[in-house]
């Protein structure tokens, strides 16, 4: 089937499904009946093949099976799927939150945005009315004030004429709408710090309220709230996994407890828990964000004080900063108090997903089911073990880390949100809390934790086996994908929210090695490759950038100066001059005549020869 051909397929079935539910009373979303639809056909029993395509009888039987199970008002599976959907749609963190929040903020303010930069207003009525729509945009942007009253509108309206007065608006009309925007946003900016130190000193601030005083209010009041959840929820868990322990042990009360759903009741009220821990930690972060801006925005004011100090005129240069900085850390005050808002408002609406915990186990049947069993808790769980310690010899194929011989001890993601695998698989799905101090193993670049010794030896013979189980009842039970993080198995069930951010595999540092360098040079080379040593070279340069062969001097005299000073000038008369070239001559000397004499012989019997030299003397030529 098509990729485009099967979508189309899903919708429908999906929009069945949620008409049929609707004709029932109840309207779920269309993302909660996707998610059913995809645990519905996950799970073996009942009997669907994801490898064939889906025939109408299969068709009709998916949605039969997806309208009753969201129609079941009494199952805690349902609830903490709809947990789970209702979370991954609402929640984002912290910097996707801010982001979102800033972008909606410039939309709203497109509209006067657009009136202000767009206006091309001449007439004196027109430059009024424009300049009071920059009044009312500097109002939105800051929040700070309504811009419906008067008081707040008139003290703004004076904040801005001292820095950007009526007569200015021709200057303002001329710059390009890049450059408008910009303009406005920095005179907002600014007009809020006037308006804030105003406050500060008694002599302004109409309709400020003081952001750090409720924030200081309102964040213990919602951590105090959700600690005392938190706390009864955990309380709940307790008491469930002790019950569930108890029938491990006796076999026999399982078919008792069957309609109870005690085991799908602990996933929800961990889930809830789980969900409790993520918002109480951004709440956290955000006190700890609120007090450092509270103490900047204090010495902000104190360094503005001793600036202006009474005096009636101060440079723009020293102040405007400081306005600057006060309005962008009161911007993250307002965001901090938009982010508390929502987080407490998501406590809220998480409460509602826990009522089948009433109308099912109500006190009395949790302590009939109790009976004399001790219930413990976490930290009691773990203190009881943690004197066991895996011994890595006795597992040499497998890898363990320990706190003392791993860095990043703290910070490796453990599978399985750090309950116990092996306690999970055996006693299907019983969740017991891992205590890292027995030892982490490592399989897979993946991290396990066991509740006992016991269980960590027994999982680290076959992990495969025991993981393979652990994936099967998830299958059964769809809310374990999240409450487990199974994502992994099967991603197409991957939260929108944990799409956008997951968590990167941490590795753990076990051994490293480190060294030092000293860089020769630490910042980067600023060679000018015009510069020149030579003077001459310099000259050169100097002549030709003044190109004189093209230039001539002038000089002007007045009527009035050319008798204050006497001027001389002097010239050199040409004068005639002459030079000798040099001059060749030669000189003859006598060649040389030497003559022998009697080589021919004669008379006697020896001959005899005769050197005769005719040449003649220097003089004598």
């Amino acid at each position: 089937m098509p990729p485009t051909q099967a979508e189309s397929v899903i919708k429908n079935i999906i929009r069945e499904i949620g008409q049929e539910c609707a004709s029932h009373g109840e309207v779920p979303s269309e993302t909660l009946v996707a998610f059913m639809v995809k645990a519905v056909v996950l799970d073996p029993s009942n009997g669907f093949n994801m490898d064939r395509i889906l025939i109408k009888s299969d068709v009709q039987k998916l949605i039969k099976f997806c309208v009753s199970r969201l129609l079941d008002s009494k199952n805690p599976s349902l609830d903490t799927i709809k947990m789970q959907v209702y979370f991954d749609m609402n929640y984002t963190n912290r910097e996707e939150f801010l982001e979102e929040h800033h972008r909606i903020v410039e939309s709203k303010l497109g509209l006067v945005t657009r009136e202000i930069t767009d206006n091309r207003a001449r007439a004196r009525d027109e430059l009024e009315s424009l300049y009071r729509k920059i009044v009312s945009y500097v109002l939105l942007r800051s929040g700070v004030g309504s811009p419906t009253d008067i008081k707040v509108v008139r003290e703004a309206t004076a904040a801005l004429q001292s820095v950007f007065p009526q007569a200015e608006l021709g200057t303002f009309l001329a710059l390009s709408k890049k450059e408008k925007e910009c303009q406005l946003k920095e005179l907002s900016m600014i007009v809020t710090g006037i308006r804030l130190f105003n406050r500060d000193t008694g002599k302004g601030g109409e309709g400020i309220e003081y952001l750090p005083a409720i924030l200081h209010e309102a964040i213990p009041a919602t951590t105090q709230h959700i600690d005392s959840q938190l706390q009864i929820a955990q309380e709940q868990a307790y008491r469930y996994t002790a019950i569930l322990e108890k029938v491990t042990k006796n076999p026999l009360m399982s078919t008792e407890l069957q309609p109870y759903m005690l085991k799908e009741a602990l996933y929800n009220v961990r889930q809830y828990e789980i969900f409790l821990q993520i918002i109480l930690s951004e709440i956290i972060t955000s006190a700890q964000e609120v007090e450092m801006m509270t103490k900047q925005l204090g010495a902000q004011l104190e360094q503005l004080k001793m600036i202006v100090n009474a005096k009636t005129a101060v440079p723009t240069s020293q102040v405007f900063p400081i306005f600057i900085a006060l309005s962008n850390l009161w911007t993250s005050l307002q965001d901090e108090t938009v982010l508390i808002g929502i987080l407490t408002n998501l406590t809220t609406n998480l409460e509602r997903f826990l009522d089948t915990h009433e109308v099912l186990f109500p006190e009395k049947v949790i302590q009939d089911l109790l009976g004399e069993v001790t219930v413990k808790t976490d930290m009691g769980r773990l203190k009881e073990h943690m004197e066991e310690r895996v011994h890595p010899v006795d597992y040499r194929k497998q890898e363990w880390l320990f706190p003392e011989t791993t860095a990043n001890f703290d910070k490796l993601l453990i599978q399985y949100r750090g309950f116990c695998g092996y306690t999970f698989a055996t006693t299907d799905g019983l969740l017991l809390p891992g205590n890292p101090a027995i030892g982490i193993l490592k399989h897979k670049e993946k991290y396990y934790t066991f509740s006992t010794r016991d269980a960590a030896y027994s999982f680290a013979e076959n992990p495969e086996n025991y993981i393979d189980l652990i994936t099967e009842k998830a299958k059964k039970n769809a809310e374990l994908i999240q409450l487990l993080e199974l994502h992994q198995q099967f991603e197409t069930l991957i939260p929108c929210s944990e799409m956008k951010g997951v968590k990167k595999h941490v590795k753990p540092i076990t051994k490293s090695e480190t060294s030092t360098q000293t860089d020769t040079h630490i910042l980067p080379p600023t060679i000018v490759r015009s510069y020149e040593w030579n003077e001459w070279e310099l000259r050169r340069k100097a002549i030709k950038l003044a190109n004189l062969h093209h230039k001539v001097t002038h000089s002007v005299q007045t009527d009035l100066s050319h008798m204050r000073r006497e001027n001389f000038s002097q010239m050199y008369f040409s004068k005639h001059a002459s030079t000798q070239c040099k001059s060749e001559g030669s000189t003859g000397v006598p060649r040389p005549q030497v003559y022998i004499a009697g080589l021919r012989g004669g008379q006697t019997t020896a001959t005899y020869g005769v050197k005769v030299n005719l040449t003649r003397a220097v003089d004598e030529t």
